[in-house]
């Protein structure tokens, strides 16, 4: 069945103890997240064995290490990062950072973390 979704009609979840994630696409081929980060929370550094990602920055600022670079990604700009590639992101700013992480596979389960 088609929907229309948003962050007010899907699964929440929190990770990092601050931060917000909501599932507006989630198949075993897609998984679309909505993640809302506050100020200083970042996550662990980690790899996904078979799901690559790309990171959609929709306001505020990202710090986003891939493979030991560091891209500064603001609102409007994105990064695609491939699978088995050590990440990490952050919010380093002063604003609330609000994104799309959309991963193919489906990276649930699929994580190895190195910190």
């Amino acid at each position: 069945m088609n929907k229309v979704v948003s962050i007010d009609n899907t699964e929440h979840y929190q990770w990092g103890g601050v931060c917000d994630g909501w599932h507006l696409a989630a198949t075993p081929n897609l998984s679309v997240i909505q993640e809302r980060v506050p100020p200083g929370a970042q996550e662990a550094k980690h790899f996904h064995h078979f799901a690559e990602q790309f990171f959609y920055i929709l306001a505020g600022q990202a710090q986003l290490e891939i493979d030991g670079e560091v891209l500064k990604l603001n609102a409007g700009q994105g990064a695609q990062v491939s699978a088995k590639t050590p990440h990490q992101l952050k919010n380093v700013s002063s604003e609330v950072l609000s994104m799309l992480v959309i991963s193919t596979p489906a990276s649930h389960g699929d994580r190895t973390t190195l910190e």
